[in-house]
């Protein structure tokens, strides 16, 4: 997937991103109190593709190596202690 466009999409909840198949490059995930966790799925009920517990009260930007995690659907079944999440796709 050389070459292709690279899109973003920002949620603020959990639920399906809407996009269809998808390569995850890159998630932003800005966190609140407590412990944060979250969780993308390879679509609703799908396996879990991304599971990440992360520090309080920051913004975290983690990049996913090579060709990126290849989903169905980018499905965020856990958000907790964040604010918000951008996912870089292509």
């Amino acid at each position: 997937m050389a070459g292709s466009d690279v899109r973003s999409k920002r949620l603020t909840a959990t639920g399906s991103a809407g996009l269809g198949p998808a390569r995850i490059r890159q998630v932003q995930v800005k966190t609140t109190t407590g412990t944060p966790r979250f969780t993308v799925t390879d679509g609703d009920s799908g396996a879990v593709v991304l599971d990440m517990d992360l520090d309080a009260s920051s913004t975290h930007s983690v990049n996913i190596p090579d060709d990126g995690i290849r989903v169905s659907d980018i499905f965020v079944s856990t958000f907790t202690g964040c604010t918000s999440v951008t996912i870089f796709h292509s």
